[in-house]
């Protein structure tokens, strides 16, 4: 599949775009690969593109000086962010890594800028992801605090196929390993699986070995209130 393909059936902005807007960000956009572990982004850096996750599955996380960390959310395959940092022309204030082989597209901060200054539809698209990004972090925070590792692991799965932040073709079925769901839920590997065998048993999940499949979407919500 090419660049332009992969665009118009996993993003929402992207098919909004005038023609000559679609042809610039082609010629704009570069890819990135990055084996698993591998830092794409780091903190303290000053961010100079909007970044979308091609292929594979990146971990946003801030850590300390005494090397304590703490996930914030993961990004599969359909995501873009980074939209931020480039608002307030400042510098990168998480980590960004991937988790296992991943592919990053970049889009110049120029670009974005001038999508900014031309496109209606593009700004539309990002006010809708900045929102529904801050509810995000908002149920994060109510999470760590208040929720058992059962509804952490169903907030989890649901970031990871949240129609707004995906775009389009939103996946019931993710690649996605328990040691993985660990890191981004922020609980042991040993307790990732018996939260995810928890949630099978409640008929909202099916899991295979390196995949979760989404049975009920409104009952996985209601899990993680």
């Amino acid at each position: 599949m090419s660049l332009e393909q992969s665009l118009l059936t996993t993003t929402a902005w992207f098919p909004v775009l005038e023609s000559d807007e679609q042809e610039r960000v082609l010629r704009d956009l570069h890819s990135t690969c990055y084996p698993p572990g591998a830092m794409i982004e780091r903190k303290g850096e000053l961010a100079t593109s909007w970044l979308g996750v091609q292929e594979g599955l990146a971990r946003i996380s801030v850590g300390n000086p005494d090397g304590k960390l703490a996930s914030l959310t993961g990004m599969p395959a359909g995501s873009w962010f980074g939209e931020g940092s480039l608002l307030k022309h400042e510098k990168r204030r998480y980590d960004v890594v991937a988790l296992r082989a991943t592919t990053i597209l970049r889009m110049p901060e120029v670009t974005f800028n001038w999508l900014l200054d031309r496109s209606r539809p593009f700004n539309r698209y990002l006010l809708d992801q900045l929102n529904e990004r801050a509810g995000q972090f908002i149920g994060r925070a109510e999470s760590d605090r208040l929720l058992d590792p059962e509804a952490r692991v169903a907030r989890c799965l649901l970031e990871l196929v949240n129609p707004v932040l995906l775009s389009r073709n939103t996946p019931k079925r993710l690649d996605i390993t328990q040691e993985e769901i660990g890191y981004l839920a922020r609980i042991s590997r040993q307790r990732a699986n018996q939260a995810l065998r928890s949630l099978e048993d409640s008929k909202l999940i099916s899991v295979e070995y390196g995949a979760v499949h989404i049975l009920n979407m409104e009952g996985l919500a209601e899990y993680g209130q």
